[in-house]
């Protein structure tokens, strides 16, 4: 059980409010989840890094609604994980968690806006029409931005401040062990 995501109790609430934060009423884009998929790669081990925040798109998206550019936001998830998982796991200081939150969000924003024009309903299938929506998206991509940079730095700032008060492996074995019963 040691790969196991219970194991995590403390990562299962920042989880557990990316979820609540992708349905209370928030700013377009605004959302704890690209801070959550970056914490969740540095912090949590394969396959549950991958597979959680993919599990909170995909409940959210039962309750929210499906659309025809899930494709590309389930893979701009999956690579904000990987860059998690490969910058963040073994030393995730301010600076590094803030670069790679503005790394997620641009990837997001690129691929993202690239489904909404391939999907060709709103745009035409142009450079132009390509460009058209890049730049109608840029006040989406601010809200990216800033709620990734809030949440990703927040959750590693909060998860660092508990673990050095020795807060978290207190409350994770604690939790860990009522799970278990």
């Amino acid at each position: 059980m040691s790969n196991s995501l219970l194991t995590k109790p403390t990562a299962l609430v920042f989880l557990l409010l990316s979820l609540i934060g992708r349905l209370i009423p928030h700013p377009a884009n605004f959302t704890p989840l690209g801070g959550t998929a970056l914490f969740g790669g540095a912090k949590l081990e394969r396959p549950w890094n991958y597979l959680a925040p993919l599990f909170i798109l995909f409940i959210t998206d039962l309750i929210i609604g499906f659309h025809g550019t899930m494709a590309y936001i389930y893979i701009s998830f999956v690579i904000s994980v990987w860059l998690g998982e490969k910058l963040l796991k073994h030393n995730p200081n301010f600076k590094r968690v803030a670069v790679v939150s503005i790394a997620g969000s641009v990837l997001f924003f690129l691929i993202s806006n690239f489904g909404v024009w391939a999907e060709g309903i709103l745009y035409p299938k142009t450079l132009e029409g390509l460009m058209r929506c890049y730049f109608l998206a840029l006040p989406f991509f601010k809200n990216t931005l800033a709620g990734d940079l809030l949440f990703g730095v927040g959750f590693f700032a909060a998860y660092q401040w508990a673990e050095q008060k020795q807060y978290i492996p207190g409350i994770d074995r604690k939790l860990t062990s009522w799970l278990g019963n």
